[in-house]
């Protein structure tokens, strides 16, 4: 329920408690039996505790808010610290592996074609960024794996991540 809905509800009970009160407090003067009474004074009654929900569960929803802001307030300052203790590490490992790449003699596109290779991109998503066809592609990738000695992309992972991740 959003903001609007809720005060046009409360503005609804709070009509519905005056008026009962004011139809109540004018049949007292009159002298009208009491299960009469009764009945508009729960009519009444039912409104404002219709009410007093409505208030806590509002109030309650803004402080479940204000947690959850403040939960991804914290969680954002930890990715924010995380990437700059990180960035250090990364510039590194980006210049071992292009280090090792070189080793292999790889050409300028196929070196860019094997990190994006290692960031998981498929070859069709190589193609694109690159601007090339998806056979050439398929081609770089091939000449990486030849010139590396590996069989394919996951021991092209495995070679630069295997010494990054603990044992199992």
């Amino acid at each position: 329920m959003n903001p609007k809905e809720r005060i046009f509800i409360a503005a609804i009970l709070l009509s519905i408690i005056g008026f009962v009160t004011m139809d109540l407090l004018l049949d007292l003067r009159q002298g009208v039996r009491f299960w009469h009474a009764a009945v508009e004074g729960s009519a009444a009654v039912a409104a404002f505790i219709g009410l007093l929900l409505l208030l806590r569960g509002t109030f309650s929803l803004k402080q479940s808010l204000a947690q959850e802001r403040l939960h991804s307030s914290l969680l954002q300052q930890e990715a924010v610290a995380w990437r700059a203790q990180s960035n250090q590490y990364l510039a590194g490992l980006s210049q071992t592996i292009d280090a090792q790449l070189s080793s292999w003699k790889l050409t300028t596109a196929e070196k860019e074609v094997a990190f994006l290779l290692l960031k998981g991109m498929s070859l069709k998503e190589i193609a694109e960024i690159r601007q090339t066809a998806e056979k050439t592609a398929r081609a770089h990738s091939m000449a990486i794996y030849a010139k590396a000695g590996l069989s394919g992309r996951s021991e092209l992972s495995a070679f630069f991540l295997e010494d990054l991740l603990p044992p199992s």
